[in-house]
């Protein structure tokens, strides 16, 4: 019997993990009933042909800049996508075509976030607003941690502007979240806009970005004492995740 296939969405793809993680996954625990793939699309309209050319197409991932826009193309969302808005797994029946949405990003972040955390990180900075800063903000929520939401441009009056950020919010604020794509290879020397010079010993810097490993958003705030943790175990984690919800050995 053909393998059935999974893969990832998003433009581009350059960045990707997924990939390279589920083929060396298979091949260590000798699956051979599932093939990953990249499936760069440069417009979301593209999503309906590829399902329909696509037999055996069971699950996809979902990367930048989709996670907002897949909504429309799905027939159900879970209960967490129903919240936020955003979502990074597809279930999809392989007959029927039917396509659930889930987020395992809130999984893997609340899961990679805990082990670094400190009872004083009760209060965060989102930088973002993306589909990644609402699985963000949703689990920050759930670990009762107040947060604002940093945007180039502020829609509302629970964000805030990067040059709106001063000493007394990022001494108040001692986890600090980038959900940007700033900083990712290959643009490895930039770095988001912050007062870099507030941070001290007691903050938290979470970087959603993985390559490389150390962004240098993280860089600067280490130099200044700060805590840093990056986003590659996040990404471990909802890896596992959607695997699970692909699998059916676990509900969601």
């Amino acid at each position: 019997m053909a393998p059935k296939i999974l893969g990832l969405i998003g433009y581009p793809l350059t960045h990707s993990f997924s990939k390279q993680y589920f083929t060396q996954k298979f091949q260590k625990e000798k699956i051979t009933d599932y093939i990953y793939r990249n499936f760069e699309l440069s417009d979301i309209k593209q999503l309906p042909d590829l399902i329909k050319n696509t037999p055996r197409l069971t699950g996809l991932n979902v990367t930048i800049p989709y996670k907002e826009q897949i909504l429309e193309y799905v027939d159900e969302l879970s209960p967490e996508v129903k919240t936020i808005g955003a979502a990074n797994t597809l279930l999809i029946h392989p007959v029927s075509k039917h396509i659930t949405a889930y987020n395992t990003d809130i999984y893997g972040f609340k899961h990679s976030l805990l082990p670094c955390l400190k009872p004083r990180h009760r209060k965060a900075l989102i930088l973002g607003t993306g589909g990644a800063a609402k699985a963000v903000a949703y689990t920050l929520q759930q670990l009762k941690i107040k947060y604002i939401m940093v945007s180039r441009h502020p829609v509302n009056d629970r964000q805030l502007a990067y040059n709106e950020l001063t000493g007394d919010i990022v001494k108040t604020c001692l986890l600090v979240i980038n959900t940007t794509p700033v900083g990712q290879y290959p643009d490895v020397e930039k770095y988001p806009s912050f007062p870099y010079n507030f941070i001290t010993a007691k903050h938290l810097f979470y970087d959603l970005i993985y390559n490389p490993p150390e962004t240098k958003f993280l860089h600067l705030a280490r130099q200044k004492g700060a805590n840093v943790c990056n986003g590659l175990e996040m990404l471990h984690l909802q890896a596992e995740k959607s695997w699970q919800i692909w699998t059916e050995q676990t509900a969601l």
